[in-house]
């Protein structure tokens, strides 16, 4: 039996560049990665099987829609002798929340079939494999901080970022990063207007990192309060926590992030939000 974590993707920074003549949108966005996450195992094996635990399975896409199994047959086709398998998933993340936990998990299966079949983690297939299961399984294929651009497939190398002492926090809702793009409202050929991405160097720290993070910004945050506008409530909660140095929505919602000097201050303020939003989905946690 083999097992990887599939961390949360936490979207530092999220600029929305333009929207291509082909629909798509071209971004700019510093990725790091959370210390929650989910599980994922594989029993190597002839036949290519899915089984889902945890305490957000149920929200997770089930057979054939599953990241993870498109994944899998996303390499099969490129690797006509792979070895697949059974896939035991234990979903801790929330669902459509912004944080990447489907392409994550499909991530995280591309390198549990890597390593049953011998392949080597810089081999070509794997990430054209994770290009056409999804825009944010490359960047979770090789889970360290980086910049991202384009539709996700351009990946700059890994930053030695500074740890971040966080807190994620889920509503209970999610949002479809489709309806998210719909309402920004921009049309093919179309620029977003406004100021490019800071440059982040190879190893933003201290000073330097939080005056980039609070040059950036996420331009898809606006569109997703409007959508959920509790979105703007947790934002608040979060922002009003002793020792919180910056507030953001990540990806395209609705997990919001909030970082502090140190863990201690991070776990005083995860168990307050808990407390007082016992529905909602609260993580104290680093991102690297």
């Amino acid at each position: 039996m083999l097992t990887a974590r599939a961390p949360a993707k936490i979207n530092l920074s999220l600029h929305i560049v333009r929207r291509r003549e082909d629909g798509y949108h071209d971004l700019e966005s510093l990725v790091a990665f959370a210390g929650a996450g989910d599980l994922l195992s594989l029993e190597p094996g002839p036949d290519l099987t899915l089984e889902t635990s945890g305490p957000t399975a149920a929200a997770a896409a089930i057979g054939g829609d599953n990241l993870v199994l498109r994944a899998a047959r996303a390499l099969r086709e490129l690797v006509p002798d792979l070895t697949l398998g059974a896939f035991r998933l234990t979903k801790r993340l929330p669902v459509a929340a912004g944080i990447g936990g489907g392409s994550s998990d499909a991530a995280a299966a591309l390198r549990l079939l890597a390593e049953a079949n011998a392949m080597p983690a810089e081999d070509e297939r794997l990430f054209a494999a994770a290009r056409a299961t999804g825009a944010d399984v490359p960047v979770c294929l090789d889970p360290r901080a980086r910049m991202m651009r384009g539709t996700g497939e351009r990946l700059g190398p890994p930053l030695r970022l500074q740890p971040l002492a966080a807190v994620l926090v889920n509503p209970g809702i999610g949002l479809e990063t489709r309806h998210v793009f719909g309402r920004m409202g921009l049309q093919p050929g179309q620029d977003h207007g406004m100021p490019a991405h800071p440059e982040v160097g190879d190893r933003p720290t201290g000073d330097h990192l939080f005056g980039l993070l609070r040059k950036s910004r996420n331009d898809m945050e606006d569109a997703a309060s409007v959508l959920a506008p509790v979105i703007s409530d947790v934002l608040a909660v979060l922002g009003a926590a002793r020792g919180c140095r910056l507030t953001r929505m990540s990806g395209s919602g609705t997990t919001c992030f909030a970082i502090f000097d140190d863990c201690r201050a991070a776990s005083r303020a995860a168990r307050t939000v808990r407390r007082d939003h016992p529905g909602w989905w609260v993580k104290s946690t680093v991102l690297r």
